[in-house]
């Protein structure tokens, strides 16, 4: 069976014969190959390709999941019995459950999401090369972290027999990518950055020289930097750290949490979150996006949807099960993965553009904070309280001043997302973006 959809079939008929009362399967088949240099020299060369099906196995309200990477008959043949044997034993779940027939996605909007020519290695050596050269010519730029490019594809089938419904399609997807990171400055004054892009197509990828140019501009601009004074004050995020904002609201209104009563938004269906000219949309059909799809991952139809429209939560990302739970209907923001239940996910999430300029933002601000990296693990879904360490450029009468490093930022999600004010330079990078943004006050942690 060199067909997935016909691979498929025949499991979700094998697993039915061994007693289940209703299956999916999920089957990827991926390839992969990267290029590295470093210091002008090319380090490694990686190719993979793999096929890999994953099984959820229903009997009555229990279920179990099983995936292997041989689709031999006989191995599949071992997997639906496998997992008809492990549901049987399996724990009562009151909501477990496929999607009814009703809700499957029928006719699949045309996405534009692979580039099914794969490029040699050759030319992504050559991406490589310029990019790296480019950031190593700048003046002030002293070593290479490296560079890399690299190319995937996936075909992605998704199979259900839901005890007399039948849903079955598939869909390719691809990704390029070029990043480099590199180290300015001598001694004990040397400061790194990166940059890098990814796209569906190669026709979209802008100039690898043009990520080598900007990472070392950035890395320059962060050279000596200070450590300014604690206080309050207002503080800009830039788009790189921005739509880790974004990130949060998703997983703070995702089913799962809502169900579990493990999220600070679990009461605020319908309330004013944000100021009224804030929208934040997740749209799994913009043509070529970084998490576009055509269905989720389970069979369900999927579609543009506002979660905070004027600035008001207007509802969660459900699949099945915490829909079923909730007692609402799924919202096809399921993901799914070869051994483990579908959960809820976002697709291409962004927080759209205002009308104001990032330097328009920050023309008022007599002392503030531009954040253009964060890390830690201090933000708590459960409380809002958030706390990340952060680097980036202070701001003085208006504007730029110097770069800032060794910082922490604090407050609640509730109060940033409250008083959050976003520009107009929305630039659809990732699968989760958002413009710059202005939180009216937070304490920033330095010297």
């Amino acid at each position: 069976m060199t067909n997935p959809l016909d691979t498929l079939d025949w499991l979700l008929k094998k697993t039915r014969s061994f007693g289940a009362d209703a299956a999916d399967a999920v089957m990827f088949d991926n390839l992969s190959i990267s290029t590295t240099q470093r210091m002008g020299k090319p380090e490694g060369i990686e190719r993979s390709e793999s096929t890999a099906i994953g099984l959820r196995c229903l009997v009555g309200k229990k279920q179990a999941i099983a995936s292997t990477t041989d689709t031999s008959p006989e191995a599949l043949a071992e997997l639906a019995e496998r997992a008809s044997s492990m549901a049987k034993a399996a724990a009562q779940d009151p909501f477990c459950a496929l999607a009814p027939a009703e809700l499957y996605a029928r006719e699949l909007p045309a996405l534009d999401l692979c580039d099914a020519i794969e490029p040699e290695a050759d030319w992504l050596y050559a991406q490589c090369k310029e990019a790296e050269e480019a950031a190593m010519a700048v003046a002030g730029i002293t070593n290479s972290e490296g560079a890399d490019a690299s190319y995937s594809r996936s075909n992605i089938t998704l199979a259900i027999d839901n005890g007399g419904s039948l849903f079955a399609q598939t869909y390719a997807s691809s990704h390029f990518s070029v990043s480099v990171s590199v180290l300015a400055g001598e001694g004990t004054n040397m400061e790194r950055d990166y940059d890098y892009a990814s796209v569906r197509h190669r026709t979209d990828l802008p100039s690898s020289a043009s990520i080598g140019r900007e990472a070392s501009r950035l890395a320059l601009a962060r050279l000596n930097p200070r450590k300014p004074a604690t206080a309050q004050m207002p503080v800009l995020f830039d788009p790189r750290v921005s739509k880790s904002l974004v990130g949060v609201l998703a997983a703070s209104i995702s089913g799962s949490a809502i169900a579990r009563g493990a999220s600070f938004l679990k009461n605020d269906m319908g309330k004013a979150l944000f100021a009224p000219n804030v929208q934040i949309i997740d749209d799994p059909h913009i043509v070529r996006g970084q998490g576009s799809r055509p269905f989720d991952g389970e069979g369900v139809k999927n579609g543009k949807r506002t979660l905070i429209e004027n600035g008001v939560l207007t509802g969660w990302l459900l699949d099945m099960r915490s829909a079923t739970k909730l007692g609402l209907p799924p919202t096809g923001n399921a993901a799914r993965g070869l051994s483990s239940p579908p959960s809820p996910s976002s697709s291409n999430l962004y927080m759209a553009a205002g009308t104001v300029s990032p330097a328009e933002l920050m023309a008022d601000i007599k002392s503030g904070l531009l954040v253009t990296e964060t890390f830690g693990m201090g933000i708590n879904t459960i409380t809002g309280d958030y706390s990340q360490g952060a680097s980036g450029f202070w701001i003085e009468s208006g504007k730029i001043a110097y770069p800032v490093s060794e910082l922490t930022i604090a407050g609640n999600l509730r109060d940033m997302f409250a008083s959050l004010t976003p520009a107009n330079d929305l630039s659809m990078r990732y699968a989760t973006n958002a413009p710059t943004v202005r939180i009216a006050s937070m304490t920033v942690a330095g010297a």
